[in-house]
């Protein structure tokens, strides 16, 4: 079957926006394009969208012209990275509300349906976040706001302006919560990428170079959930079809130390390194988990792929990626 409605997804060079692209051919949409300010080369999974933009939708103009005939506009477009980006670059990080804010004005313009917002779990009030052994963020512990400095605020912020579009011009807007997103085919090097990709990196890079230590950011005890790109493709694709309207939850609830993941992936790899603790590396909260409670009542689903299982695809295409250099 061929579904000729357009879509828009923006943000797919990078990681999620990649798969989401590749997720919507497969299920029969032909007419789906593709944005991003990368150029075409970076882009990590070219070739799938049956339209490539480059440009900056930081620019309004630009905005309305690749939203214009869209039924549907998928945003994960964002200045963003792991928390050694998003803590020494707070400014660039804010500067991303204005490609939501262009996005929505251009979808209240073109009529555009339904639109999606892709939030951050670093939307969390941080005093919530101060244990590492967290239970589980509900979306209402986003308030009283006090978020990630810089990304968060952005991220919140931009949820805001999904739900006031939505009350005052009736466009139908989904936020998802991402928590941790990882899997191939993202970024695993150069400063932006997030734990899974850079422990798996520095596991393989160890295994490579026949090296005997690692180096960990922060004591390793701050703990997280982390979410295979899988999950988190399928969750998108519930929400969008439920037309739910809040913020929402789209996260593991498997909580796991950094200390922990470290010991997953060497077991992956077959191979016990050395620990070498840098505290002074940017580290976050010291507990993020995701509470699933909403996502089971709305959607009668939770994300349910093991770390391990996700860990394996991803250290296994990481490590190819390093020996093909």
């Amino acid at each position: 079957m061929t579904i000729k409605n357009r879509i828009l997804v923006t943000g797919a060079g990078g990681f999620i926006g990649g798969w989401l692209v590749r997720s919507l051919r497969e299920q029969g949409y032909s007419d789906v394009v593709g944005v991003d300010i990368k150029k075409l080369k970076d882009w990590y999974q070219p070739g799938l969208a049956s339209t490539e933009i480059v440009g900056d939708l930081r620019d309004l103009g630009f905005a309305k012209e690749v939203s214009n005939g869209a039924s549907t506009v998928y945003n994960l477009a964002a200045d963003m990275g792991g928390m050694g980006f998003i803590e020494n670059n707070k400014a660039l990080c804010m500067l991303s509300v204005q490609i939501n804010t262009n996005l929505l004005i251009a979808a209240k313009e073109l009529n555009v349906r339904q639109f999606f917002f892709a939030s951050s779990a670093c939307v969390y009030n941080q005093s919530k976040q101060l244990d590492p052994n967290n239970l589980g963020l509900k979306e209402k512990d986003a308030y009283p706001a006090d978020p990630e400095d810089g990304y968060g605020w952005e991220k919140l912020f931009s949820e805001r302006m999904c739900r006031h579009f939505s009350e005052d011009f009736g466009i139908s807007t989904s936020m998802a919560r991402f928590h941790n997103v990882y899997g191939p085919y993202g970024t695993f090097d150069g400063g932006r990428e997030k734990a899974p990709a850079a422990i798996c990196r520095k596991v393989a890079r160890a295994v490579i170079d026949n090296s005997k230590t690692i180096e960990i950011w922060g004591d390793g005890e701050q703990t997280r959930s982390f979410t295979y790109i899988d999950d988190t493709l399928h969750g998108i694709n519930l929400i969008m079809k439920k037309k739910f309207s809040n913020p929402i939850n789209l996260g593991s609830s498997e909580l796991v130390s950094i200390n922990q993941l470290v010991n997953i992936v060497e077991d992956i790899a077959g191979i016990k390194l050395e620990r070498r603790y840098n505290l002074a590396a940017p580290k976050g909260v010291r507990g993020r988990n995701s509470d699933n409670s909403l996502i089971k009542e709305v959607l009668n689903w939770e994300p349910s792929i093991s770390l391990r299982e996700g860990l394996e695809k991803t250290y296994a295409w990481i490590y190819d990626q390093l020996r093909s250099v």
